[in-house]
């Protein structure tokens, strides 16, 4: 079987190189959208795919599939048939790769892809994966120095994080070190639902931290409005890992230029799979 390879814009970040296959006159392509809830973000992918010629309807029929929390379901939706698998989230991408070594698996926002498994190295992921690796992980020590410069008298901070995602284990080892060197208690707050969220927050709200700590994934980002309205209604200073989060109403967020001398280790959009063959 041949290989096409296509790039698309994500969200209007960057380009991603995603691997498809050659087409064919009258072949009707199914590529399965698997993540937690309906996410915008991701949609013009699927627009950006027209100038390459699959347009949805006509030649590419696009199944979105949402575990609605529900992270069992992701072993579910990667077992469905499809030409393509695209998911946002390293619990889904793991499942999908236990499901199959053919088709093509793209995962454009990996945490920690080696740490997890999902891939042998940056450089050479080998198997049916690719996509794009972020600094999560290795920026979450960086965050919590930067809540400290701004609230020197930090001691106790409310960590909020989804420990069903393994990649999050990462980020959650660099915060505890960060935290130890800082001299900063962490409260640990487990999101692995939505339900989790009002326990969470009526934790927080009765411990009293000094701030709170976000370690982003793709279940926590749908809540950013709601996780950012209680940090503004605590009066508690937050620092999130993206600019969207604070304009939703966060305080920090920690820019790209901060891992410009780690370029070599960010810049994963060379990540092409090898040919899928049957």
């Amino acid at each position: 079987m041949k290989r096409r390879e296509f790039i698309t814009l994500l969200g209007g970040a960057a380009a991603w190189p995603i691997a498809a296959h050659a087409q064919q006159a009258g072949k009707m392509w199914r590529i399965a959208f698997i993540t937690h809830v309906p996410m915008k973000l991701y949609e013009p992918l699927f627009e950006d795919l027209r100038p390459l010629g699959y347009v949805e309807g006509q030649n590419i029929i696009v199944e979105r599939r949402y575990a609605e929390g529900r992270a069992e379901r992701f072993r579910e939706f990667a077992a469905e048939m499809a030409d393509l698998i695209i998911t946002t989230t390293t619990p889904a991408a793991l499942a999908a790769k236990n499901v199959t070594t053919t088709i093509p698996i793209v995962i454009p926002t990996a945490i920690d892809p080696v740490g997890t498994g999902l891939i042998t190295s940056l450089a050479h992921p080998g198997g049916n994966i690719t996509g794009g690796a972020i600094l999560t992980g290795e920026m979450a020590a960086k965050r919590l120095e930067l809540l400290k410069e701004v609230v020197p008298s930090l001691s106790r901070t409310a960590v909020l994080w989804n420990s069903a995602n393994p990649a999050n284990a990462l980020a959650w080892r660099e915060t505890q070190g960060a935290a130890r060197a800082l001299g900063v208690t962490l409260q640990s707050h487990e999101v692995k639902g939505p339900k989790d969220l009002e326990v969470a927050f009526a934790r927080m709200a009765e411990e009293g931290p000094d701030a709170l700590f976000v370690l982003d994934d793709a279940l926590i980002i749908q809540y950013r409005k709601e996780i950012a309205d209680f940090a503004i209604q605590k009066r508690l200073p937050s620092v999130f890992a993206a600019k969207d989060r604070v304009e939703a109403g966060g305080l920090l967020w920690t820019p790209k230029r901060t891992c410009r001398e780690r370029r070599e280790r960010v810049d994963v959009t060379k990540m092409i799979v090898s040919d899928v063959s049957p």
